[in-house]
């Protein structure tokens, strides 16, 4: 499923897929848009922006992550934004996207994420204010006082 507000860029996502032999699309202009197409068609990956009216980005990553009327809380999700900047990128990890690409949008690129998600896709994680893959991207040895048990 492509989501975005500019008809322009779903157009060049499209073709994109396309070039590297997706076949069935579903597209949407906003969030809204998507979790009413959501509830009628089978997706499996979702690209998504960040900015659109009335349900950005951001907003409908949690309703699918969290929303107990969620289609699909595990359906892999990577945000396509202009918005590189480093608190940007960590509020769109903590809202549950898998992956993260700055516009404007190269094939490779694309395809390097949706390769790492179906490859090396991470475990979902569920705490207490969030539910989504795993936001850690490396694993470095706990050394503290609450180290698992099972850890060593």
């Amino acid at each position: 499923m492509i989501v975005d507000d500019n008809q322009h860029m779903r157009s060049l996502v499209r073709a994109i897929l396309e070039a590297i032999g997706v076949r069935h699309f579903v597209e949407a202009r906003d969030g809204e848009h998507a979790i009413e197409k959501l509830r009628n068609n089978e997706v499996h990956l979702i690209l998504i922006d960040w900015n659109m009216e009335p349900m950005d980005g951001l907003e409908l990553t949690r309703y699918l992550r969290q929303s107990p009327n969620s289609p699909d809380p595990f359906v892999p999700i990577i945000m396509l934004t202009g918005h590189t900047e480093r608190l940007k990128v960590e509020v769109a990890r903590d809202s549950g996207i898998d992956e993260f690409i700055a516009k404007p949008v190269m094939a490779k690129s694309l395809l390097a994420r949706i390769n790492s998600i179906v490859t090396h896709r991470r475990p979902f994680i569920k705490t207490g204010q969030y539910f989504g893959p795993d936001r850690r991207r490396k694993s470095m040895p706990f050394d503290g006082p609450e180290k698992r048990a099972d850890e060593d």
